[in-house]
């Protein structure tokens, strides 16, 4: 996987280096190329609008707390992951415990390098769960793509990368589409739409934190994993036990009190599990299906995950009222992510025998 193919990609996503060893049938790479759309476009959009209904559900008792779910999540990463080298060993317990110590614990400088990502992930997390508790899902998905222009500023400033003027062009258009999602409507219907859904101001500045904190991680991610040949389990075991410790000193700081009066697991129902197994599976999922999608497939996945949670959050959560202005905005960020993953067939005379 290239690292262009890395530029859209949220930290779920940035996974690397997976290979499958048997030749692939055309048709059969057509097909994977198909499932991979499905799975991204599930993936993507069922997490977005289960969180959402988790935080806006009414419920007798205490709503689930937010950083335990993280935390969650994280340990569920970790377990994963450890079933995937298990299998990938031949389902060997001493294998697996020797690969655990020597590529963990006998390389803590290797391992101690993933503790920036995994804090910056962690503390992402957490602020989507801010931004959906106060977005729809519809202008929580649109303003989120602005991932695209962090992600790419920091690889330019980080890995020297450079943009082609298409790439420049669909940044340019997506600042644009975001400010028009965002842009104040003047609907009675509208405005008590946002005073019932919570505090959009906060929850856009926690989508606009969260793109920041997903483009540094994500470039510094890709840094890591260009200078190291770890598995790409053994690295997400490695954030996820960062991920827990972060996660558990969240939860301590910020709602220590409220766990210690009615448990960890408080406010848990089937809806706030989807949403800790999309968070942890997803990722790897993703991954194993990733090297299948090229980019006008995942441009194609992010549009039809846009017009999927405005279409769900109109009808069935109800918390969105559509404007022209939101469409139009919604309209260019689904064509600058196209434009972003364009890329320009090379040009030249062909060489003549």
């Amino acid at each position: 996987m290239t690292a262009e193919e890395q530029k859209t990609k949220p930290e779920s996503e940035l996974i690397k280096d997976i290979s499958i060893s048997e030749p692939e049938h055309p048709a059969m790479s057509s097909n994977l190329k198909y499932l991979s759309l499905g799975v991204l476009v599930f993936q993507t959009t069922t997490l977005v609008l289960t969180m959402r209904y988790s935080r806006t559900l009414k419920e007798e008792g205490p709503r689930y707390l937010s950083s335990t779910a993280v935390v969650a999540a994280e340990c569920l990463k970790i377990a994963a992951c450890i079933l995937l080298v298990y299998r990938d060993n031949n389902f060997n317990f001493r294998t697996l415990n020797r690969i655990l110590h020597d590529e963990v614990v006998n390389k803590p400088l290797e391992t101690l390098k993933l503790a920036i990502p995994s804090g910056i992930y962690t503390l992402q997390n957490n602020l989507l769960y801010v931004a959906l508790s106060n977005l729809d899902a519809a202008t929580y998905q649109v303003t989120y793509q602005l991932k695209i222009l962090t992600t790419a500023l920091f690889s330019v400033f980080m890995l020297n990368k450079k943009l082609n003027v298409y790439q420049w062009l669909s940044l340019v258009i997506l600042m644009m589409g975001v400010a028009l999602v965002q842009w104040p409507s003047d609907s009675p219907e509208a405005a008590t739409k946002e005073i019932s859904a919570g505090s959009p101001v906060v929850g856009v500045l926690a989508v606009l934190i969260a793109c920041f904190s997903s483009g540094f991680a994500g470039v510094y991610f890709e840094k890591i994993l260009k200078e190291t040949k770890q598995s790409v389990w053994i690295r997400n075991i490695q954030l996820g036990f960062f991920g827990s410790i972060f996660g558990l000193l969240g939860v301590y700081i910020y709602d220590g009190e409220r766990v210690s009066q009615n448990g960890f697991f408080q406010g848990y129902n089937r809806f706030t599990w989807t949403v800790v197994a999309l968070q942890a599976l997803g990722g790897l999922v993703i991954a194993a299906v990733i090297k299948y999608a090229d980019n006008i497939l995942k441009g194609f996945a992010t549009s039809l995950s846009i017009i999927l949670s405005t279409v769900i959050s109109y009808f069935w959560l109800q918390d969105f009222i559509p404007t022209s202005v939101f469409f139009f905005g919604a309209i260019l960020v689904i064509g600058a992510t196209f434009l972003y993953g364009y890329v320009p067939k090379p040009t030249g005379n062909p060489i003549k025998a």
